[in-house]
């Protein structure tokens, strides 16, 4: 784990656009939406914390002057690291992966996901999020990634060469840190905004069976978050079945102010499971819940 030390310095929410330029996929992506979730961001704060940064669709559409970004899945955090620090490994590690998987997709496919299973790393698993099916990176418990190949064509090195200058420049202000959420949260002060998407209780642990997540020691973390001083915006499971079954998660009495519900289209992970099938039934929506 990385020692964090973290400058302070005061910023506003600007009103963002639309920001649809994916660096990769990961599941619950936020990309869509996530200039309506900044919407409902604090006018003025100091720093902006991510700690459960997966492919960071708030953080880049948001573009914060200071930010601290961070996850606890080691091969994650070290896509965002070669992004800050070395982007043109980055780009020359997915162009090799591409080349191999246009002469042989299926040989190809196999190999990476064999190589990170082995032992997982930034490379392979940058790549496997944007060839593998309905980019649902899904690992069993054993931490093995088991999502097969999928049937679409992952975005050519230009594009990608594209897409990491675009993504470098709207996280240049960003401290990226692998960490635990909590060691994380407790760095925020007076004035900080942390925004929290966690793994989903009623749909990702079948996905994420290798991080173990304890809701009840997050809402501590807000908890205590909240008594310094800091904005908590917290993404969290809300309706689905397009909006006729409300999931059940009991909130601690007063910790949020406010619960608004964010539109998230069709399920991505009822996609995955549900190929071929029409998703008319299966919209969801989250719950952004705010502590002011």
């Amino acid at each position: 784990m990385t020692q964090l030390i973290l400058p302070h310095t005061s910023v506003e929410r600007p009103t963002v656009p639309r920001f649809s330029l994916q660096l990769f996929k990961w599941i619950g992506n936020k990309q869509r939406f996530a200039h309506e979730i900044i919407s409902h961001f604090p006018d003025h704060f100091e720093r902006y914390f991510e700690p459960f940064l997966g492919s960071g669709a708030v953080l880049g559409t948001l573009g914060p002057s200071r930010a601290v970004a961070s996850d606890a899945l080691e091969p994650l955090m070290g896509i965002w690291r070669m992004l800050a620090e070395r982007p043109d490994d980055l780009l020359d590690s997915y162009s090799t992966r591409y080349r191999a998987f246009s002469k042989d997709r299926q040989v190809a496919y196999k190999r990476i996901l064999a190589s990170f299973n082995r032992h997982p790393n930034p490379e392979d698993l940058f790549f496997l999020s944007r060839s593998c099916y309905g980019g649902v990176v899904r690992f069993r418990k054993d931490g093995h990634m088991s999502t097969p190949i999928g049937v679409h064509v992952p975005v050519n090195p230009e594009s990608m060469r594209h897409r990491i200058g675009v993504w470098r420049k709207r996280t240049r202000g960003t401290s990226f840190f692998l960490c635990d959420f909590e060691e994380s949260m407790s760095k925020a002060g007076p004035g900080d905004l942390i925004y929290c998407d966690p793994p989903y209780f009623h749909t990702q642990s079948i996905l994420y069976g290798a991080q173990g997540f304890d809701l009840d020691r997050l809402f501590r973390a807000i908890t205590e978050a909240k008594k310094r001083g800091a904005f908590i915006a917290l993404s969290i499971d809300g309706r689905k079945k397009s909006g006729t079954v409300e999931c059940g998660i009991s909130l601690p009495p007063r910790l949020f102010t406010r619960t608004v519900h964010v539109n998230c289209g069709r399920s991505m992970l009822r996609r995955f499971q549900m190929a071929g099938m029409t998703l008319e039934s299966e919209v969801v929506a989250d719950r952004l819940l705010l502590t002011y």
